[in-house]
């Protein structure tokens, strides 16, 4: 078999890594890849926006499957152009990725389907933005531009001043491009952020072991929105009921939703959720794995991640059983180049990952790297890469993740020193047999035939789903500023 995996970085590094593991034994090339990935693949220099080129060298290379890792080339409809060529591919069309491209059409898809979300409103015109938010009386309000800007299209704003100087960054200053063409107003959450990744092929839902995620560039959740400086996995706060309630009121009815607009849905469906008092409400969707969180979720998943992606492009979910979830804490700390996530110092020597691979159950995925002439690995991207580590609990990942993150070097270096102390500040709800956490690390992997009005059957699951948690960023009293 061979698989050709679109992107070059630290999701699509974990992404090959699990497949190389694969019993099947494939061979496997990434466009563009990274150093990274060339430890298991063939890197071919091909940008993961050129569809041209990517379809042709799909068919000149006659894979078996394509894998789109970013977000980018789904918009862009890549894997429309792979499938009219007859080539199986896991990721959605153009128009189910719109539910991560277009903030407007997600929340528009949210409110026809009556999933429940952030209240909002939304503008094509600054002005009448800023005429809005000026006569706010309710604060924080939370900004967003409508198209794809790497994570950091959301600001949480705490006064009318700084919102409308959001909006006219946004939309005046043009500063994320044509992301910023409109914007969404929403209501700030308060309570616990989560992520829920699903796979799906449109007909079964996969649904995978939550994450936390760690969005704002500083310690204690301060600063500016990232792609994501880290996260855990699992958390022991989500709850039973929680787990229902999420796959009753929002994953199960996003897929019903897709299927009754038409939107043939073939891959990941992410789910940024923030976990109210009044139960989870959708902050966004994204249309592919998140980054880190695939490389926290391919370290803890058993066994084989292949034919679930096979039979994802191929429509035939259904026939897989879903996997079992390493019982372990996994902690992935981001070593960032300094100036992320603004403009940042680039073409530093990178040094020190083989050593920080001696951790034990540790192992380092590469992002924003490349390799000089003289076979120097080089810094190049503002999250350089992310040191991931097991461990029998969360103690002892961190103190693995951070041996890894001691041991790299380069200038300008720096991390998040809390990734997953939010999980030991969180006490473990209390509830009764039927709404009762399980022990960290429980699996929470389920899966279920989803028809198009109601779920037909149910279907295997990879264990009954005790406890686990939520992804995306920000803790308690966070809002609504989710981004990955």
């Amino acid at each position: 078999m061979k698989v050709l995996v679109v992107g070059g970085g630290g999701r699509e590094h974990a992404l090959v890594w699990k497949i190389a593991q694969s019993p099947l034994a494939p061979e496997i090339l990434c466009a563009p890849g990274n150093p990274g990935t060339a430890r298991h693949a063939r890197n071919v220099p091909v940008a993961a926006n050129d569809l041209f080129r990517l379809v042709d060298l799909a068919r000149r290379e006659a894979v078996d499957l394509v894998v789109i890792g970013p977000e980018e080339p789904l918009c862009l409809g890549l894997a429309d152009k792979l499938r009219g060529a007859n080539i199986p591919t896991f990721g959605p069309g153009a128009s189910g990725a719109r539910i991560e491209g277009s903030k407007v059409f997600s929340k528009e898809l949210l409110e026809r389907h009556k999933i429940p979300c952030a209240a909002d409103r939304r503008f094509d015109r600054s002005g009448a933005a800023k005429s809005y938010l000026e006569g706010c009386t309710t604060w924080p309000q939370v900004v967003k531009a409508d198209g794809l800007a790497a994570g950091k299209g959301v600001f949480v704003c705490h006064d009318a001043r700084s919102a409308c100087a959001a909006v006219d960054a946004i939309m005046e200053n043009k500063s994320l491009g044509a992301a910023g063409s409109r914007v969404v107003v929403e209501e700030f959450l308060v309570g616990e952020e989560a992520s829920v990744l699903a796979i799906t092929d449109g007909e079964t839902i996969l649904i995978l072991e939550p994450v936390v995620d760690h969005k704002q560039v500083g310690d204690g959740d301060t600063g500016p929105n990232t792609g994501g400086m880290g996260v855990f996995s699992p958390v022991p706060t989500l709850t039973r009921r929680i787990q229902r309630q999420i796959e009753q009121r929002i994953i199960v009815p996003a897929v019903h939703a897709l299927r009754r607009e038409e939107i043939d849905y073939k891959g990941v469906l992410y789910a940024g959720l923030m976990i109210t008092e009044s139960g989870p409400r959708v902050l966004e969707f994204n249309a592919r794995f998140g980054d880190p969180e695939a490389q926290v979720l391919v370290r803890r998943l058993k066994g084989d991640l292949l034919p679930i992606l096979v039979a994802t492009a191929k429509g035939a979910l259904a026939s897989i059983e879903p996997p079992d979830w390493d019982p372990r804490v996994c902690i992935g700390v981001v070593a960032a180049a300094r100036g992320y996530p603004g403009p940042v110092q680039k073409g530093d020597l990178v040094a020190g990952i083989e050593d920080g691979e001696k951790v034990p159950d540790t192992v380092v995925f590469q992002a924003g790297t490349a390799r000089a002439k003289n076979g120097d690995l080089l810094t190049v991207g503002g999250r350089v890469l992310c040191v991931t580590a097991l461990g029998a609990d969360l103690t002892e990942a961190r103190d693995r993740a951070y041996a890894g993150y001691s041991k790299v070097t380069f200038d300008g270096k720096f991390c998040r020193r809390d990734i997953g102390l939010r999980a030991q500040a969180r006490p473990v709800p209390a509830e009764g047999p039927d709404g009762a956490p399980g022990t960290p690390g429980s699996a929470a992997g389920t899966g279920f035939h989803a028809g198009r009005d109601v779920p037909k059957r149910p279907a295997r699951s990879a264990a009954a789903p005790r406890g686990s948690s939520r992804e995306s960023g920000g803790g308690a009293g966070s809002g609504s500023g989710t981004a990955s």
